[in-house]
Protein backbone atom coordinates (compact mmCIF):
# COMPACT_ATOMS: atom_id res chain seq x y z
CA UNK A 1 0.00 0.00 0.00
CA UNK A 2 0.89 3.13 -0.93
CA UNK A 3 0.55 6.83 0.56
CA UNK A 4 -1.56 8.91 -1.43
CA UNK A 5 -1.77 12.72 -1.67
CA UNK A 6 -4.47 13.73 -3.99
CA UNK A 7 -4.57 17.59 -3.77
CA UNK A 8 -2.56 18.39 -6.71
CA UNK A 9 -5.06 18.39 -9.13
CA UNK A 10 -7.30 20.38 -7.93
CA UNK A 11 -6.45 23.85 -9.12
CA UNK A 12 -9.06 26.68 -10.00
CA UNK A 13 -8.56 29.06 -12.69
CA UNK A 14 -10.99 32.28 -14.14
CA UNK A 15 -12.17 32.62 -17.37
CA UNK A 16 -9.97 33.54 -20.04
CA UNK A 17 -11.24 34.92 -23.89
CA UNK A 18 -8.00 35.37 -25.35
CA UNK A 19 -10.41 36.76 -28.66
CA UNK A 20 -11.80 39.38 -26.85
CA UNK A 21 -8.30 40.97 -25.45
CA UNK A 22 -5.59 40.21 -28.52
CA UNK A 23 -6.07 42.23 -31.94
CA UNK A 24 -5.61 39.80 -34.36
CA UNK A 25 -4.23 41.08 -37.68
CA UNK A 26 -6.02 38.55 -39.95
CA UNK A 27 -8.90 36.00 -40.11
CA UNK A 28 -6.33 32.69 -39.84
CA UNK A 29 -5.41 34.64 -36.15
CA UNK A 30 -8.58 35.03 -34.93
CA UNK A 31 -9.53 31.82 -35.49
CA UNK A 32 -6.47 30.53 -34.00
CA UNK A 33 -7.65 32.61 -30.49
CA UNK A 34 -11.26 31.71 -30.67
CA UNK A 35 -9.92 28.00 -31.03
CA UNK A 36 -7.77 29.03 -28.15
CA UNK A 37 -10.46 30.24 -25.83
CA UNK A 38 -12.14 26.82 -27.03
CA UNK A 39 -10.21 24.41 -26.03
CA UNK A 40 -9.11 26.47 -22.19
CA UNK A 41 -12.81 26.56 -21.58
CA UNK A 42 -13.61 23.00 -21.27
CA UNK A 43 -10.30 22.87 -19.19
CA UNK A 44 -11.86 25.85 -16.94
CA UNK A 45 -15.29 23.90 -16.44
CA UNK A 46 -13.74 20.57 -15.85
CA UNK A 47 -11.48 21.79 -12.84
CA UNK A 48 -13.92 24.42 -11.61
CA UNK A 49 -16.76 21.15 -11.79
CA UNK A 50 -19.33 24.05 -13.97
CA UNK A 51 -19.47 21.77 -16.54
CA UNK A 52 -22.65 20.61 -17.72
CA UNK A 53 -22.26 17.70 -19.71
CA UNK A 54 -23.33 14.73 -18.90
CA UNK A 55 -20.89 11.67 -18.35
CA UNK A 56 -22.20 10.27 -21.89
CA UNK A 57 -21.99 13.01 -23.63
CA UNK A 58 -17.78 13.00 -22.38
CA UNK A 59 -17.08 9.93 -22.96
CA UNK A 60 -18.29 10.25 -26.29
CA UNK A 61 -16.39 13.61 -26.73
CA UNK A 62 -13.19 12.15 -25.86
CA UNK A 63 -13.44 9.17 -28.59
CA UNK A 64 -14.68 6.30 -25.51
CA UNK A 65 -12.47 7.63 -22.67
CA UNK A 66 -14.19 6.69 -19.75
CA UNK A 67 -11.17 7.68 -16.86
CA UNK A 68 -12.13 11.43 -15.89
CA UNK A 69 -7.91 11.31 -15.84
CA UNK A 70 -7.66 10.32 -19.47
CA UNK A 71 -10.54 12.61 -20.65
CA UNK A 72 -8.49 15.80 -19.03
CA UNK A 73 -5.16 14.59 -20.22
CA UNK A 74 -7.06 14.53 -23.92
CA UNK A 75 -7.96 18.10 -23.14
CA UNK A 76 -4.48 19.54 -22.15
CA UNK A 77 -2.84 17.63 -25.49
CA UNK A 78 -5.11 19.58 -27.53
CA UNK A 79 -4.41 23.29 -26.16
CA UNK A 80 -1.16 23.08 -25.11
CA UNK A 81 0.26 22.89 -28.84
CA UNK A 82 -2.09 25.83 -29.68
CA UNK A 83 -1.00 27.59 -26.33
CA UNK A 84 3.17 27.02 -27.23
CA UNK A 85 2.47 28.39 -30.67
CA UNK A 86 0.16 31.70 -29.57
CA UNK A 87 3.00 32.48 -27.12
CA UNK A 88 5.94 31.68 -29.61
CA UNK A 89 4.16 34.54 -31.64
CA UNK A 90 3.55 36.88 -28.53
CA UNK A 91 7.08 36.21 -27.85
CA UNK A 92 8.35 37.97 -30.81
CA UNK A 93 6.47 41.12 -30.13
CA UNK A 94 6.77 40.88 -26.41
CA UNK A 95 8.30 44.33 -25.91
CA UNK A 96 5.86 46.36 -27.80
CA UNK A 97 3.24 48.20 -25.88
CA UNK A 98 0.15 46.70 -26.96
CA UNK A 99 1.23 43.36 -26.31
CA UNK A 100 2.28 44.39 -22.65
CA UNK A 101 -1.32 45.51 -22.63
CA UNK A 102 -3.33 42.97 -23.96
CA UNK A 103 -1.20 40.20 -21.52
CA UNK A 104 -2.19 42.33 -18.45
CA UNK A 105 -6.17 42.95 -20.01
CA UNK A 106 -5.79 38.84 -19.69
CA UNK A 107 -5.74 38.54 -15.96
CA UNK A 108 -4.54 35.00 -15.91
CA UNK A 109 -5.16 34.13 -13.02
CA UNK A 110 -5.04 30.78 -11.06
CA UNK A 111 -5.49 29.14 -7.06
CA UNK A 112 -2.63 26.77 -5.79
CA UNK A 113 -2.86 23.54 -4.34
CA UNK A 114 0.28 23.47 -2.53
CA UNK A 115 0.56 26.79 -1.18
CA UNK A 116 -0.08 27.34 2.72
CA UNK A 117 -1.90 30.69 1.73
CA UNK A 118 -4.30 29.11 -0.80
CA UNK A 119 -6.76 27.21 1.53
CA UNK A 120 -10.33 27.57 1.25
CA UNK A 121 -11.97 30.24 3.35
CA UNK A 122 -15.66 31.81 2.83
CA UNK A 123 -14.71 33.48 -0.29
CA UNK A 124 -13.30 30.47 -2.08
CA UNK A 125 -9.92 29.83 -3.37
CA UNK A 126 -7.53 32.43 -2.89
CA UNK A 127 -6.09 33.17 -7.08
CA UNK A 128 -2.97 34.83 -8.09
CA UNK A 129 -2.30 36.96 -10.73
CA UNK A 130 0.72 37.02 -13.10
CA UNK A 131 0.80 39.10 -15.77
CA UNK A 132 2.82 36.86 -17.55
CA UNK A 133 1.49 34.54 -20.56
CA UNK A 134 4.48 31.86 -19.53
CA UNK A 135 2.52 31.81 -16.11
CA UNK A 136 -0.33 30.18 -18.13
CA UNK A 137 2.08 28.04 -19.63
CA UNK A 138 3.55 26.96 -15.97
CA UNK A 139 0.34 26.51 -14.62
CA UNK A 140 -1.15 24.57 -17.73
CA UNK A 141 1.68 22.27 -17.38
CA UNK A 142 1.57 21.68 -13.80
CA UNK A 143 -2.08 20.88 -14.00
CA UNK A 144 -0.89 18.47 -16.91
CA UNK A 145 2.02 16.40 -14.97
CA UNK A 146 -0.66 16.20 -11.56
CA UNK A 147 -3.16 14.72 -14.27
CA UNK A 148 -0.78 12.01 -15.62
CA UNK A 149 0.14 11.61 -11.55
CA UNK A 150 -3.54 11.03 -10.68
CA UNK A 151 -3.92 8.40 -14.09
CA UNK A 152 -0.82 6.41 -12.78
CA UNK A 153 -2.34 6.49 -8.94
CA UNK A 154 -5.77 4.63 -10.76
CA UNK A 155 -3.40 1.86 -12.37
CA UNK A 156 -2.04 0.94 -8.98
CA UNK A 157 -4.98 -1.79 -8.68
CA UNK A 158 -4.92 -3.16 -12.38
CA UNK A 159 -1.52 -2.45 -14.02
CA UNK A 160 1.60 -1.40 -11.80
CA UNK A 161 3.48 -1.37 -15.00
CA UNK A 162 1.91 0.84 -16.35
CA UNK A 163 0.90 2.87 -13.56
CA UNK A 164 4.71 2.86 -13.28
CA UNK A 165 5.44 4.17 -16.48
CA UNK A 166 2.69 7.26 -16.04
CA UNK A 167 4.50 8.31 -12.90
CA UNK A 168 7.88 8.72 -15.03
CA UNK A 169 5.90 10.62 -17.42
CA UNK A 170 4.66 12.84 -15.16
CA UNK A 171 8.06 13.60 -13.52
CA UNK A 172 9.06 14.05 -16.99
CA UNK A 173 6.66 17.10 -17.33
CA UNK A 174 8.14 18.49 -13.66
CA UNK A 175 11.16 18.26 -15.08
CA UNK A 176 10.28 19.97 -17.84
CA UNK A 177 8.75 22.71 -16.26
CA UNK A 178 11.62 22.99 -13.21
CA UNK A 179 14.32 23.48 -16.27
CA UNK A 180 13.07 24.65 -18.55
CA UNK A 181 9.43 26.93 -18.62
CA UNK A 182 10.35 28.43 -15.35
CA UNK A 183 13.58 29.43 -15.62
CA UNK A 184 12.23 31.40 -18.84
CA UNK A 185 9.62 33.52 -17.18
CA UNK A 186 12.44 36.85 -17.40
CA UNK A 187 9.92 39.28 -15.80
CA UNK A 188 10.31 39.71 -11.97
CA UNK A 189 7.44 37.45 -10.84
CA UNK A 190 5.61 38.54 -7.45
CA UNK A 191 6.96 37.52 -4.69
CA UNK A 192 3.32 36.16 -3.75
CA UNK A 193 2.84 33.83 -6.17
CA UNK A 194 1.57 29.98 -6.15
CA UNK A 195 4.10 27.55 -4.86
CA UNK A 196 3.51 25.91 -8.52
CA UNK A 197 5.18 28.44 -10.28
CA UNK A 198 8.70 27.56 -8.43
CA UNK A 199 11.54 25.52 -9.68
CA UNK A 200 11.70 24.01 -6.31
CA UNK A 201 8.66 22.74 -6.09
CA UNK A 202 8.82 21.47 -9.72
CA UNK A 203 12.02 19.75 -9.24
CA UNK A 204 10.53 18.50 -5.82
CA UNK A 205 7.60 16.95 -7.97
CA UNK A 206 9.80 15.61 -10.58
CA UNK A 207 11.98 13.26 -7.52
CA UNK A 208 8.23 12.58 -5.82
CA UNK A 209 6.97 11.20 -9.41
CA UNK A 210 9.93 8.86 -10.08
CA UNK A 211 9.74 7.92 -5.90
CA UNK A 212 6.53 6.86 -6.37
CA UNK A 213 7.40 4.96 -9.61
CA UNK A 214 10.58 3.11 -7.73
CA UNK A 215 7.80 2.36 -5.07
CA UNK A 216 5.11 0.62 -7.78
CA UNK A 217 8.10 -1.17 -9.22
CA UNK A 218 8.91 -2.51 -5.96
CA UNK A 219 5.51 -3.62 -4.67
CA UNK A 220 5.85 -5.44 -8.32
CA UNK A 221 8.82 -7.42 -7.33
CA UNK A 222 7.64 -8.77 -3.94
CA UNK A 223 4.38 -9.30 -5.45
CA UNK A 224 6.48 -11.32 -7.97
CA UNK A 225 8.26 -12.82 -4.63
CA UNK A 226 11.69 -14.02 -6.48
CA UNK A 227 13.55 -11.46 -5.75
CA UNK A 228 15.96 -11.53 -2.26
CA UNK A 229 15.43 -9.26 0.35
CA UNK A 230 18.81 -7.71 0.35
CA UNK A 231 17.16 -6.21 -3.35
CA UNK A 232 13.63 -5.00 -2.00
CA UNK A 233 15.54 -2.77 1.15
CA UNK A 234 17.66 -1.46 -1.64
CA UNK A 235 14.83 -0.56 -3.89
CA UNK A 236 12.62 0.76 -0.94
CA UNK A 237 16.10 2.57 0.51
CA UNK A 238 16.22 3.98 -3.01
CA UNK A 239 12.65 5.42 -3.07
CA UNK A 240 13.99 7.17 0.45
CA UNK A 241 16.54 8.71 -1.10
CA UNK A 242 14.75 10.02 -4.00
CA UNK A 243 12.48 11.18 -1.86
CA UNK A 244 15.29 13.21 0.45
CA UNK A 245 16.13 14.56 -2.97
CA UNK A 246 12.80 15.94 -3.12
CA UNK A 247 13.11 17.52 0.37
CA UNK A 248 16.50 19.01 -1.10
CA UNK A 249 14.86 20.59 -3.74
CA UNK A 250 12.35 22.21 -1.98
CA UNK A 251 14.73 23.54 0.71
CA UNK A 252 16.57 25.19 -2.08
CA UNK A 253 14.79 27.49 -3.35
CA UNK A 254 14.55 30.66 -1.15
CA UNK A 255 11.82 30.43 1.21
CA UNK A 256 9.82 27.83 -0.64
CA UNK A 257 9.55 26.04 2.48
CA UNK A 258 7.53 28.35 4.24
CA UNK A 259 4.67 28.52 1.04
CA UNK A 260 4.52 25.16 0.98
CA UNK A 261 1.30 23.59 2.85
CA UNK A 262 2.10 21.65 5.77
CA UNK A 263 0.19 18.79 4.94
CA UNK A 264 2.23 18.39 2.16
CA UNK A 265 5.77 18.66 3.46
CA UNK A 266 4.14 15.97 5.74
CA UNK A 267 3.03 13.52 3.01
CA UNK A 268 6.51 13.45 1.88
CA UNK A 269 8.42 12.74 5.13
CA UNK A 270 5.30 10.25 5.91
CA UNK A 271 6.51 8.40 2.72
CA UNK A 272 10.22 8.14 3.25
CA UNK A 273 9.38 7.31 7.16
CA UNK A 274 6.96 4.10 5.81
CA UNK A 275 9.80 3.12 3.08
CA UNK A 276 12.44 3.55 5.66
CA UNK A 277 10.90 0.72 7.91
CA UNK A 278 10.03 -1.43 4.86
CA UNK A 279 13.70 -0.96 3.88
CA UNK A 280 14.61 -2.06 7.55
CA UNK A 281 12.76 -4.98 7.52
CA UNK A 282 13.52 -6.72 4.33
CA UNK A 283 17.12 -5.99 5.75
CA UNK A 284 16.21 -7.53 8.56
CA UNK A 285 14.93 -10.89 6.54
CA UNK A 286 18.28 -10.66 4.45
CA UNK A 287 20.47 -11.02 7.78
CA UNK A 288 18.66 -13.59 8.82
CA UNK A 289 18.98 -15.91 6.38
CA UNK A 290 22.85 -15.26 6.26
CA UNK A 291 22.81 -16.30 10.04
CA UNK A 292 23.21 -12.71 11.60
CA UNK A 293 19.97 -13.16 13.47
CA UNK A 294 21.49 -10.98 16.91
CA UNK A 295 21.88 -8.11 14.16
CA UNK A 296 18.41 -8.92 12.58
CA UNK A 297 16.64 -8.57 15.50
CA UNK A 298 18.53 -5.16 16.50
CA UNK A 299 18.19 -3.64 12.99
CA UNK A 300 14.12 -4.45 13.39
CA UNK A 301 14.27 -3.23 17.06
CA UNK A 302 15.91 0.00 15.71
CA UNK A 303 13.25 0.55 12.70
CA UNK A 304 10.14 0.59 14.50
CA UNK A 305 11.69 2.68 17.86
CA UNK A 306 12.05 5.26 14.77
CA UNK A 307 9.03 4.68 12.94
CA UNK A 308 6.59 5.24 15.94
CA UNK A 309 8.13 8.73 16.21
CA UNK A 310 7.04 9.67 12.75
CA UNK A 311 3.63 8.22 12.02
CA UNK A 312 1.67 10.96 10.47
CA UNK A 313 -1.45 13.14 11.51
CA UNK A 314 -4.07 11.90 8.30
CA UNK A 315 -5.87 9.46 9.27
CA UNK A 316 -5.49 7.08 5.83
CA UNK A 317 -1.55 8.04 6.01
CA UNK A 318 -1.95 6.80 10.01
CA UNK A 319 -3.80 3.42 9.09
CA UNK A 320 -1.26 2.67 6.59
CA UNK A 321 1.60 3.15 8.93
CA UNK A 322 -0.18 1.07 11.95
CA UNK A 323 -0.60 -1.59 9.25
CA UNK A 324 3.20 -1.46 8.38
CA UNK A 325 4.50 -1.53 11.93
CA UNK A 326 1.90 -4.38 12.99
CA UNK A 327 3.67 -6.34 10.40
CA UNK A 328 7.29 -5.23 11.19
CA UNK A 329 6.53 -5.46 15.07
CA UNK A 330 5.11 -9.32 14.16
CA UNK A 331 8.48 -10.11 12.18
CA UNK A 332 10.27 -8.89 15.28
CA UNK A 333 8.29 -11.00 17.54
CA UNK A 334 9.15 -13.84 15.41
CA UNK A 335 12.38 -13.37 15.28
CA UNK A 336 13.06 -12.19 19.11
CA UNK A 337 11.76 -15.86 19.74
CA UNK A 338 13.89 -17.59 17.28
CA UNK A 339 16.76 -16.08 18.74
CA UNK A 340 16.14 -16.46 22.03
CA UNK A 341 15.69 -20.19 21.77
CA UNK A 342 18.03 -21.09 18.55
CA UNK A 343 20.30 -18.39 18.12
CA UNK A 344 21.14 -17.06 21.15
CA UNK A 345 22.80 -14.10 20.02
CA UNK A 346 23.63 -10.28 21.15
CA UNK A 347 21.99 -7.85 20.07
CA UNK A 348 24.47 -4.99 18.97
CA UNK A 349 24.33 -1.31 20.19
CA UNK A 350 22.73 0.90 17.51
CA UNK A 351 25.28 2.72 16.56
CA UNK A 352 26.85 -1.11 15.61
CA UNK A 353 24.29 -1.48 13.17
CA UNK A 354 24.07 -1.47 9.47
CA UNK A 355 22.56 1.38 7.71
CA UNK A 356 20.37 0.74 4.51
CA UNK A 357 21.68 1.22 1.35
CA UNK A 358 19.59 2.43 -1.59
CA UNK A 359 19.62 2.05 -5.81
CA UNK A 360 17.61 4.03 -8.01
CA UNK A 361 15.82 2.07 -11.06
CA UNK A 362 13.89 4.94 -12.24
CA UNK A 363 14.39 7.50 -14.56
CA UNK A 364 12.00 10.39 -16.39
CA UNK A 365 10.27 9.94 -19.70
CA UNK A 366 11.45 13.44 -21.18
CA UNK A 367 8.50 15.58 -22.08
CA UNK A 368 8.65 16.82 -25.43
CA UNK A 369 6.27 19.77 -25.89
CA UNK A 370 4.20 20.29 -29.44
CA UNK A 371 3.09 23.06 -30.86
CA UNK A 372 0.86 23.84 -33.82
CA UNK A 373 3.05 25.57 -36.12
CA UNK A 374 0.54 28.67 -37.90
CA UNK A 375 1.57 32.07 -38.46
CA UNK A 376 -0.16 34.69 -36.69
CA UNK A 377 -0.44 38.02 -37.01
CA UNK A 378 -1.42 40.77 -34.41
CA UNK A 379 -3.03 44.16 -35.13
CA UNK A 380 -0.01 46.02 -32.90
Amino acid sequence: MMLQYRDLAKLKTKKIVFEDVIAARDSATLEHLKELSSKRRVIEESINHTSYITEAIAREMSGGLTSRCEQERLRLEQYLPLLENFIFHADLVSSHNRMVQWTSQLKIRWSSATSSSSFFDLRGPKFFQINNLRFELVMIHFHYGATLRERALEFLSTDLKQSAFIFREAAGVFHYLAHEVIPSLQSPIPAERPSEASSALCAAMSFICLAEAQAVYTRRAEEKGNTGFSVLAKLHYGVVELLSDATSAIQSGTGEGKTISSRFLEFISSCKALHELRSKKHLAEGLRDEGQMGVSVGVLCDALISSKKKTPGEESWKACFKNEIEIAANTLRKFEHENEFVWQEKIPYVDELPSPQGIKIVEIVPYKPKRWERELAFKL
